[in-house]
């Protein structure tokens, strides 16, 4: 099958221009000047699909390097399958996922990553690889590890946070580093002081604080940049590549910005809500409406300008990657385990869908440049996850994941507008989006056009992916 892709501007990391795109089967096989004769008089003519892109932007397929599909948390589990949230993402012009497999205490890291290879295999709609969150450091662990690694699962989490269930001591998160660091692997870590905020939901639910918006005020900025800082010394001590998770804190960032500028390998995610959203205006809602928005690390206060120095961290180039934490919870039955006590509040919200728009409304804000809304939403993700140059990139060889999106569209977010994650809410009602992602290509299969899914369960393969093409 031959597609061929012309009128419309490629957006890549470093720049754009008119150029247009020729499509083998799966795979970008030429990137040509308009009106090109090298490979044919008319391509367009020789094509089993045409796609005219005329005004509009042609960029890779979305790379989300942080979603948790079916994850188990809270007392239930996230409400998107990976058929119905890889679905969802598709409709977004993200094309690849890399989820996260959980080990718990008493698990061997192997079998936990077949559980989840079992979860998503015959279900997704685009390409998805594994992370490897190590719930249990031990010396079983460490060197499951290694034959991870060669599975093609090179990036592995660690959590500061959630004592009891997922938390890691510095003990353990130093054993594991120097696992990662001898490997060549990237350690991940959600930086809180797990220890320290248990104590404070402890103090605010006695003092009868019991509503979402104090979800937020217990894990004050202070907890995620102490972590950050300590997470960042523990690599340095260890030489692992360290990636730090949906970080939220002006605090935290700086701590970041400060490891790169003496050369560590440090990088930094931030995610839409921390981008968009508030303690104040969303956490602080009336009554449990706040619940919509509770997720770890938390929305930050507008007042304290979290929000407008994450911008100008990813203008900077400090904010590697922007991804989605997308961990999707209804209202019903879910959130509403934690009416009157928010430390029972599952922590997620549901993006996977929306990430690729609000980050282009940064675009036309004058936030980010469009270049870097492709460097941080596709190209990086794909070269940090070793996936580059065969995700993240409009050059031939790649897989023919590609997005048309028309910067004079428009797109309506919520319930019964754009919404096809499986919750009974839109964390993201109500916004309103100066673009639209009108087809999508995973692997030159159109998954998505004019306003029409044509994509399938299935369609997805697992990505065996090698170590990081992004450190100094």
């Amino acid at each position: 099958m031959r597609t061929f892709i012309h009128g419309g501007t490629v957006v890549s990391a470093t720049g754009s221009q008119l150029l247009d795109v020729l499509i083998e089967d799966e795979t970008i096989v030429a990137v040509l000047q308009p009106g090109s004769t090298a490979l044919g008089a008319d391509l367009a003519a020789a094509a089993d699909t045409v796609i005219d892109a005329t005004a509009k932007y042609v960029i890779p397929g979305g790379v989300d390097g942080h979603t948790h599909m079916q994850l188990p948390f809270g007392g239930t589990e996230a409400s998107d399958t990976f058929e119905t949230g890889t679905r969802a993402a598709a409709w977004g012009g993200t094309t690849t996922i890399v989820d996260f497999a959980v080990q718990k205490p008493g698990q061997r890291v192997q079998d936990t990553l077949a559980q989840w290879h079992d979860k998503a295999t015959g279900q997704c709609a685009i390409d998805y690889g594994f992370h490897q969150i190590i719930g249990d450091v031990n010396d079983e662990s460490l060197k499951g590890m290694s034959e991870l690694v060669g599975e093609g699962v090179t990036s592995f989490k660690l959590f500061m946070a959630y004592p009891g269930v997922f938390y890691s001591d510095d003990g353990q998160i130093l054993r594991a580093m120097q696992s990662a660091g001898e490997l060549g692997a990237l350690m991940m870590m959600h930086a809180e002081n797990g220890i320290a905020i248990d104590v404070l939901v402890e103090q605010a639910l006695a003092r009868g604080d019991t509503s979402p918006y104090f979800h937020g005020t217990s894990r004050p900025w202070q907890m995620e940049e102490e972590a950050t800082h300590r997470a960042i010394m523990l690599a340095q001590l260890t030489g692992a590549p360290l990636y730090v998770v949906h970080v939220s804190a002006k605090q935290a960032m700086q701590q970041i910005v400060t490891a790169r500028d003496n050369g560590q390998n440090v990088f930094a995610e931030t995610c839409p809500q921390y981008l968009y959203l508030s303690l104040e205006e969303q956490l602080g809602a009336p009554g449990f409406e706040g619940a919509k928005w509770v997720c770890s690390t938390p929305l930050r206060s507008r007042a304290e300008g979290h929000q407008d120095e994450l911008w100008r961290f990813i203008r900077t180039g400090d904010v590697t990657a922007v991804s989605t934490d997308h961990c999707p919870f209804c209202m019903k039955d879910q959130k509403e385990l934690g009416v009157g006590d928010f430390s029972k509040i599952p922590n997620g919200i549901g993006g996977v869908e929306h990430r690729m728009d609000l980050l282009f409304q940064g675009v036309k804000d004058g936030r980010i440049s469009l270049e870097r809304w492709v460097e941080v939403c596709c190209t990086t993700p794909a070269r940090m996850f070793g996936m580059y140059p065969r995700k993240g990139v409009i050059s031939p060889g790649a897989d023919a994941d590609v997005v048309i999106y028309d910067p004079n569209g428009h797109t309506s977010i919520g319930l019964g507008k754009t919404h096809h994650m499986n919750m009974d809410h839109s964390a993201w009602e109500g916004f309103e989006i100066d673009g639209h992602v009108d087809t999508v290509l995973s692997r030159g299969r159109v998954i998505v056009d004019d306003g029409a899914y044509h994509g399938r369960a299935g369609h997805g393969r697992f990505i065996r992916r090698g170590l990081s093409q992004n450190l100094v």
